[in-house]
């Protein structure tokens, strides 16, 4: 599963998202359970886009110890309306888009996992589909997301990635020309658009942690949960 990306630079978002540029502070590299950015169609007006701080994937409020709660970062679109974690969301046509500048997944060639780099070829950001959620703690609301996965056991790209014997599994890539349908259409139209993306569009690469890199996305996870 997808439990790591980097989202875009704020500059990009008007240039090549259709949204306005984000008016607050989130992650470089995005884990679940830290901040970043999610889109939405507009309340009052569905033709314009709205972006909103949100928590990648936390764990589910009913979950009393929630240090060793599973996460929700991926929602299988196979069983996203009767997941008790994300059919709420689901039915009220909670959908989002999550910007990516790249994402990362574990390789096995070698038989131990080797962490990819995933990016569109020409260098632009991308859309992933997914829900949202909104939330309330101490009085403050409280805006959550997770990301939309499709079998993938067949995909010329993502066959290769996660453990082998284990399932594989992609997030959606939401085609630029059907965003808007994606996050307002009813619950049949928006399945229909939960396809595999052209594998030709997009590079893969090793991208190995570095100790900087590391100490990077930590210190600003550790900024983000104050």
């Amino acid at each position: 599963m997808c439990a790591n990306y980097e989202p875009p630079a704020p500059k990009n978002f008007q240039a090549h998202l259709g949204s306005e540029e984000p008016r607050f502070n989130y992650t470089n590299g995005a884990y679940p359970g830290s901040r970043a950015v999610f889109i939405t169609a507009g309340e009052e007006n569905e033709s314009v886009f709205s972006r909103w701080p949100g928590i990648f994937g936390p764990p589910p409020p009913w979950v009393p110890d929630r240090k060793s709660a599973r996460f929700t970062d991926n929602a299988r679109s196979e069983t996203v309306d009767s997941r008790p974690s994300f059919k709420a969301a689901w039915k009220a046509r909670r959908r989002c888009l999550i910007p990516a500048q790249a994402r990362f997944e574990p390789k096995y060639e070698s038989g131990r996992a080797e962490r990819w780099r995933i990016a569109r070829a020409d260098g632009l950001p991308f859309c992933m589909a997914g829900i949202w959620e909104e939330g309330h703690h101490d009085s403050i609301t409280v805006w959550s997301y997770s990301m939309l996965t499709i079998n993938a056991d067949t995909h010329p790209l993502m066959r290769y990635f996660h453990k082998p014997g284990e399932e594989k599994r992609c997030v959606v890539m939401a085609p630029p020309a059907h965003y808007r349908d994606l996050l307002c259409a009813d619950a049949r139209g928006a399945r229909m658009l939960l396809r595999p993306w052209p594998a030709d569009g997009f590079t893969a690469a090793p991208a190995p942690w570095s100790l900087q890199t590391v100490a990077k996305v930590q210190t600003v996870l550790a900024c983000d949960s104050l």
